[in-house]
């Protein structure tokens, strides 16, 4: 038989298509069964293409990875949806997704009591489902997500293409399951809350979509106050009540209550510490020694140390420090975790024991889920959390100055006077510091009165605070309770 001549539309990739995949599970939370149905797959973002003037058509450029838990027989005007992701950026929404907001959970351990491999996953009667549909996004080369063939990933790494895809995601899912009269929720942890914040203003903007709430965990809504570039100063009094907590926690302030310690941290942190740091050498000497010696009380640093880094401590070179003559390090991401070095000379820690000690167990509990639970299957690597992300990561629309969503979410509150923030907050926290996040907030761009929409919790735990169990649990009632308190009564 001789050979048909192949076309161009023949050699063509088959067009991508959404590959959600349907199953039904039941969950028992406190005396309620729950009967819930999960989608899982990717789906396929377009976008309206003009070349020249000329409309060339809705074109798929992305397929986004989701996992939507929804509860059955509920009634969509008022059954309130959530929709979560984490930050990195570069991070996959699992962390919240299976540490305290999805209806199974994994099973990782503590800093005192880590779980071995093959780790595990049992069911999360905290859920957030009992509350709220529960919709967990990856952006774009994130967990499943990529760029379609012949698209560029880079394209979609950066602050505001990535709060356009995962906004399209929110509006797709949104109208396709006939959840536009629901109440709407966004749940951001670390730069999630960035783009939570942007996305508040963004799907108001674009959509004229309103939300109810937004649930800001580990909060950094302007990365000035967390960057410690020449000249900003504002990092180094974040930081500092944070240390404090840290070194307490690892015996520095001996039997002393931890909320006295991180009181004294913040009166230093602004008042006395902003005064010596601006003086600079003008300081004089009683001055700058007085300076020195509450900083190293504080801190559990030698007075040494900190006189030589000029009382300025960057965090990554505190983690490093405060145990070093025990040959350990802490945690950035968590404090409490302590970790060999095997460089005691070093200035930055060689390993993070806060992420190194637990992305084993998220790492194996979602790549079994997600095949054998929710029936999805891909031979794609799901990245956790892709270190190529961040190293490519765009800011070019903040050029010469901070990255921040103040303005934005400013805006947001003012144009919907019912929007409500919950702020969580780890005290050892190293990576987006309490204090830090509380003085953004205290310089939102909004009347007084609306100051009043801002609900905050404190746990004594890290980044990640539902690893700590009192915390995970604590977590998860306040969660709940503030959906419940940004619902409208006539709807509840």
């Amino acid at each position: 038989m001789p050979e048909t001549a192949k076309t161009d539309e023949d050699t063509k990739p088959p067009e991508p298509s959404d590959d959600l995949v349907t199953t039904r599970h039941t969950l028992t939370a406190g005396n309620r069964e729950l009967a819930y149905t999960a989608q899982t797959g990717r789906v396929v973002l377009k976008k309206e293409v003009l070349t020249d003037g000329k409309f060339d058509g809705h074109l798929a450029k992305a397929e986004v990875f989701l996992v939507a838990y929804t509860l059955d027989d509920a009634d969509p005007a008022t059954r309130p949806v959530t929709f979560a992701f984490n930050g990195g950026p570069g991070s996959s929404s699992v962390w919240l997704h299976l540490g305290v907001l999805g209806p199974r959970r994994v099973v990782s351990g503590d800093v005192d009591s880590p779980a071995p491999p093959p780790y595990g996953l049992t069911d999360n009667p905290e859920s957030l489902l009992e509350h709220t549909d529960l919709v967990f996004i990856d952006p774009v080369s994130t967990g499943y997500s990529r760029a379609v063939t012949g698209e560029k990933p880079k394209d979609y790494l950066g602050f505001t293409p990535d709060v356009e895809s995962v906004g399209e995601l929110i509006r797709l899912w949104t109208s396709r399951n006939g959840r536009w009269l629901s109440p709407k929720f966004l749940a951001g942890e670390s730069y999630g809350t960035l783009r939570a914040a942007a996305l508040a203003a963004h799907l108001q903007e674009r959509h004229s979509m309103y939300l109810n709430g937004l649930l800001l965990i580990s909060s950094v809504l302007d990365m000035g106050s967390i960057r410690f570039t020449e000249g900003n100063e504002q990092a180094y009094l974040s930081f500092l009540p944070t240390y404090a907590a840290i070194a307490h926690y690892h015996g520095f302030h001996g039997d002393r209550p931890l909320e006295e310690v991180l009181a004294e941290a913040e009166e230093f942190a602004s008042r006395d510490l902003p005064w010596a740091l601006q003086r600079g050498a003008r300081l004089t000497t009683d001055e700058r020694t007085a300076a020195v010696r509450e900083l190293a009380r504080l801190t559990g640093l030698s007075e040494s140390y900190v006189d030589r880094v000029n009382l300025r401590i960057e965090h990554v070179r505190f983690f490093t420090e405060l145990l070093r003559e025990r040959g350990l390090t802490v945690g950035r991401m968590d404090g409490r975790f302590t970790t060999w070095e095997p460089d005691g000379g070093r200035e930055h820690m060689s390993d993070d024991a806060s992420i190194s000690r637990i992305i084993g167990a998220y790492s194996a509990a979602f790549n079994h889920y997600v095949r054998t639970e929710l029936g999805y299957e891909s031979d794609l690597p799901y990245e956790i959390l892709s270190m190529n992300v961040f190293q490519q990561w765009s800011y070019s629309d903040f050029e010469g100055r901070a990255v921040s969503a103040v303005r934005s979410l400013s805006a947001a509150m003012r144009a919907n006077p019912h929007l409500k923030l919950h702020v969580a907050f780890g005290h050892y926290d190293g990576a987006t510091p309490y204090f830090g996040s509380e003085n953004v907030l205290a310089h939102l761009e909004i009347p007084e009165e609306l100051h009043a929409n801002i609900d905050r919790a404190y746990y004594p735990a890290g980044h990640m605070m539902y690893v700590h169990e009192p915390s995970r649990v604590r977590q998860a009632a306040d969660l709940g309770a503030f959906i419940r308190s940004a619902v409208p009564e006539q709807i509840v």
